[in-house]
Parts: C-alpha cells; sequence; structure tokens
C-alpha cells in the first residue's frame, strides 16, 4: 500500500470516528431531555423461552400466563412512585384505565367457542405493542359463524413495555404454534383452519405458514387474512441497535428507549424500546427472505390464498414491501390485496403534498397481476362515496361497485393502526357505541387547546384510529366463512 493510500485510509478512519461519536453524542442529548424512566420500562416480566413454548400447550400458556399478570399486579401496586398514582396511568389501581377492573382484561389470551361443534378454527396474532383487543371484533364474528377463534397474548405484550427490551421474535413465533396447536385440538383435523394477522402478526402469521410447508406435522393453514401486516419497515429499524449504544453504561439507560411516554391505553403500549423495532426488523428480513427463496423454489404454489387490507398511506409499514416483497413472488392461487385510498374529497385535500396525488400509481405495478387488486377509492375528484375498483387476477379491466360508505369529511386516510376497528368500538372508534366503557375513548378525541396541558401531543389524538369501512372489510372476510353469516348485524 502506498504512502497516500495509507493517509486517505487513516483520514476516511478519522471522519467515521468522529462522525460516530458525534451521533452517540446527539442520540445522548436527545434522550437525556425526555421523561425518566418510569417502574414498568425498568421492569422486566418473565416469560416462556423458545424452548418452554416448545414443550407446552395452551393451557400450560394460560397458567403462564396467569402467574404472568399476577406477579405483574404485585410489582406495580408496590413499585409505582406517588406521582405515578394518577387517573391516566394504567398500572394504578386506582384508575378508570385499569385494565384488571374490566369485565374482562383484553391483554390476556382468550378463546371463543361457538354453540355447538366447531366448523372450524381461527388464530388471531396481533401486533407489536398490541394485545389480543385488537382483533376481538373479528374473533367475535368468526365465533357467530360457528368457528372456534384462538387469540393469544404474544410474549412480551399486555403487561408492561419493559418486558418488550429483552424479547425476541422467535418466542412470538413458537407461541404461534402453541395457538396453532390448540386450534387445531379444538376444532378437529377435518375442519378448515384460518390464520388472522395484524400487523407484526401478519408477518408471524405468514412466517407460520411458510414453515407448514415443509413440516407435515404442522398444520397448514386453509386461508390467511392480513390486516396492515409487517412485511416490511421503515429502514430506520435497520439502525435502531446503534442508537441503543449508549445505553451500555448506566447513567444513559433511556437510549434504550425510542419512545418514553405515559401509559394511558389500558390495552397498547406507547412507549417504545430499541429492542422492538430491532427484532421487527430482524422478523420482517428473515420473512422476505424466505419468502425469495421459496419464490425461487417454485414452492409459493402451495401457500394458502392470502387476503390482504392495507392503508395505501402507512406510516409504521412499507406498503410496497407488501406488493415487491409478497404479492409480486405469489403465484395465481386466489390471492387478493386490498387498498384503502386517501380520501380526495376530505377537507383537508388542499393540504395534501403532491404527491398523494400518484400513491396508488407509485405502489402497483400494471396489470396483469398474478392477484386480484381492489381499490377501495372515491367515486369522482369531489365526491364522498366510495367505490370497489377490483381487477381480478391475469386481467387488465376492472370492474367497479358502489359500496353506500363514505369517509367521514374531516379524516383524509386511514392509519396502519385503524383497519381492524369498527367506528363503534368502545376505546378506539369515532363513534362509540356506549355498549363498553375501558375509562377513556382515545378516537373520538378531537382536543383543541393550548400546548403543554396534555399527556400526549395531539398529533397521537390525531391520527384515525378505527375504520368507517370496518362493514366492508368484515363482509369480505365472511366470504371465506361457510356457512356464510345469515342474520348478523352490521358491526357497528
Amino acid at each position: 500500500m502506498t504512502g497516500r493510500a495509507v493517509r486517505i485510509l487513516k483520514r476516511t478512519a478519522l471522519v467515521v470516528v468522529v462522525v460516530a461519536v458525534t451521533l452517540v453524542a446527539a442520540r445522548i442529548f436527545e434522550t437525556q431531555r425526555g421523561p425518566p424512566l418510569r417502574h414498568w420500562h425498568t421492569y422486566v416480566p418473565h416469560e416462556l423461552t423458545v424452548a418452554e413454548l416448545e414443550r407446552t400447550d395452551w393451557a400450560g400458556y394460560l397458567q403462564a400466563e396467569a402467574t404472568l399478570f399476577d406477579r405483574l399486579g404485585t410489582e406495580m401496586r408496590t413499585g409505582l412512585e406517588n406521582e405515578d398514582r394518577i387517573p391516566g396511568n394504567r398500572y394504578f389501581e386506582g384508575s378508570p384505565i385499569y385494565p384488571g377492573k374490566f369485565k374482562q382484561d383484553w391483554n390476556r389470551s382468550y378463546v371463543l367457542e361457538p354453540d355447538g361443534p366447531p366448523l372450524g378454527a381461527v388464530v388471531l396474532l396481533h401486533g407489536l405493542t398490541d394485545s389480543p383487543y385488537s382483533l376481538r371484533h373479528i374473533a367475535r364474528r368468526y365465533r357467530a359463524a360457528g368457528w372456534v377463534a384462538v387469540a393469544i397474548r404474544l410474549p412480551a405484550h399486555g403487561t408492561v413495555p419493559g418486558a418488550l427490551s429483552s424479547v425476541r421474535w422467535e418466542e412470538w413465533h413458537a407461541a404461534t404454534r402453541v395457538a396453532v396447536r390448540e386450534a387445531r385440538r379444538r376444532a378437529g383435523p377435518a375442519t378448515p383452519l384460518h390464520m388472522v394477522g395484524f400487523s407484526n402478526g401478519g408477518a408471524l402469521a405468514v412466517m407460520y405458514a411458510l414453515d407448514a410447508l415443509g413440516d407435515a406435522q404442522m398444520a397448514r393453514p386453509d386461508r390467511i387474512i392480513l390486516i396492515s401486516p409487517m412485511i416490511g419497515i421503515t429502514s430506520f429499524a435497520r439502525f435502531a441497535g446503534i442508537a441503543g449504544l449508549p445505553a451500555l453504561l448506566p447513567s444513559f439507560a433511556k437510549a434504550a428507549w425510542l419512545g418514553v411516554m405515559p401509559e394511558f391505553n389500558p390495552f397498547k403500549y406507547n412507549s417504545f424500546p430499541v429492542n422492538g423495532a430491532t427484532q421487527a426488523h430482524r422478523l420482517t428480513r428473515e420473512l422476505q427472505d424466505r419468502i425469495a427463496r421459496y419464490s425461487r423454489e417454485g414452492r409459493l404454489g402451495q401457500l394458502a390464498p392470502i387476503l390482504t387490507f392495507q392503508s395505501a398511506l402507512d406510516f409504521t409499514v412499507h406498503t410496497r414491501a407488501i406488493v415487491n416483497g409478497l404479492y409480486a413472488q405469489l403465484p395465481s392461487n386466489g390471492s387478493e390485496l386490498v387498498l384503502f385510498d386517501i380520501n380526495r374529497a376530505a377537507l383537508f385535500s388542499p393540504l395534501l403534498r403532491s404527491s398523494m396525488e400518484t400513491i396508488l400509481e407509485r405502489m402497483l405495478p400494471e396489470p396483469p397481476r398474478n392477484f386480484r387488486t381492489t381499490i377501495i377509492t372515491n367515486s369522482g375528484p369531489i365526491a364522498s362515496e366510495e367505490v370497489e375498483r377490483m381487477t381480478e387476477a391475469g386481467q387488465v379491466t376492472e370492474r367497479t361497485r358502489p359500496l353506500g360508505l363514505s369517509y367521514p369529511a374531516d379524516v383524509f386516510s386511514l392509519s396502519h393502526v385503524a383497519l381492524p376497528f369498527p367506528p363503534g368500538d368502545a376505546l378506539y372508534g369515532l363513534q362509540p357505541d356506549g355498549s363498553e366503557d375501558f375509562g377513556i375513548n382515545l378516537g373520538a378525541m378531537a382536543g383543541r387547546g393550548e400546548h403543554g396541558a396534555l399527556l400526549v401531543s395531539l398529533d397521537t389524538l390525531l391520527r384515525v384510529s378505527s375504520n368507517p369501512f370496518f362493514p366492508y372489510l368484515m363482509e369480505r372476510i365472511e366470504e371465506g366463512i361457510v356457512p356464510r353469516l345469515a342474520d348478523d348485524a352490521p358491526s357497528k
């Protein structure tokens, strides 16, 4: 190596070191400015390991979960500081949002049994930071149709956000297998098996289905339903672990968190540790690699049809990754992608970025495609009524059907979190129906006032959290449930 090359190498190394030190210093400064870690951030409850999950059954999982929640209750009762004993803290027993006081704590795993012998079984997998609450409306519709619904609380969820600081995605994957084994046991091997996955649960559902292609001991799903699936996430997640490096020093423990917030949601974490992003990235990378490999090997032809519901505008997952990383790899096997377009007739339409005009065109390849494509969009440039525009697999023409549903005038799009919740949902609904009370309604709040008064930013409250097209979503899910529901009233 010449002297000039050595000098260039040294200068490059020096620049890299300076940049790295600057970034670490900036990260330390950023984290030290925020609120301090609370007991629910630092307490890490014990969960079953992968090896233990492989050996256990549903009864064993529920027993371990009951022990977990008992210990959590004791820990929070004795460990909370006086300043944390406030109405806006879900871990304070005197709070109206304390989950333990509700008729059912939807943070826990549950099974919904039909009145007669099960006609089939469905496994429901919630998302990251989420709980089994998120898919309960879909679970209830399956039960009404005569199916048994198994909704598992995935490890490190439903308890404290600190649990996500040490979990590995392989534990979620192993817990998924526990739930499927129980669903098959309850319904029997001759009945159909469906899997419904929301967000991170969607990635787990697809991963399980791929595993089952090569393992005769695993029950294969006959249908896979994905809602805002986490097939790909933002590139920042790849470097989230670097952001947490200062946390190796005890004085900078907050660097292990991407967000430290008050916990005012009874069924979802608001705070988010670096490890949560790291594990989501590890899962999606493994999933995308496996999909691509199976596609090259011609094995995806054995995969069950996939029905996906996705908002065209999604801040959490990459919608294009769903198209390119999953659907573009699938053979023509009856799969379908349903996209909810932005509301082009919204009151906010003059304020939308110009890039929103072509969001769908940039997302979808030109037809013909190997999968059916359905777009829910405005019937015209100024019309508020939505229509279904459907293009069959292998076709280039589309047919249009009016839905009789509309966006609320002040909603400009759906969001990642909105799709599985009807407008009447007690916690997230725009128009809660009053059938339940969880101490707070986050979906109907339209806060106006001065800065600094609320526990949370107004951005948190402005994000729409329920789906005005939920009746359509359920209608499409029910097409695969036999027999069809005859007298079931539409969800509110």
